[in-house]
């Protein structure tokens, strides 16, 4: 994915626009540094807001969805999803 910019998320359809795995540890995505595999999607909201949710890499990703933990630390977020600090204003905490 490109880095996300405002115009990119206006015009994009509601719903996940950007997956993957990484791992829970301070050289991934340190959520509970538990050492273990995450799996996060980026999902845009109804608005053209966005949020990032992650859970276990056994986990679908509809589920980690619905039902996913919350990434709210800016490093994490840009992170997993590369933007501009426009876009990154419209991150639904």
């Amino acid at each position: 994915m490109k880095r996300l910019t405002i115009k990119l998320l206006e015009e994009m359809p509601h719903g996940i626009f950007a997956k993957g795995e990484i791992i829970d540890s301070p050289d991934g995505v340190n959520i509970n540094n538990s050492g273990s595999m995450l799996r996060w999607v980026a999902v845009r909201g109804g608005i053209a807001d966005w949020a990032i949710y992650c859970g276990s890499a056994i986990s679908d990703w509809e589920r980690i969805k619905t039902n996913g933990n919350k990434v709210f630390t800016e490093y994490n977020i840009r992170k997993l999803v590369p933007c501009f600090d426009e876009a990154f204003k419209k991150y639904r905490y």
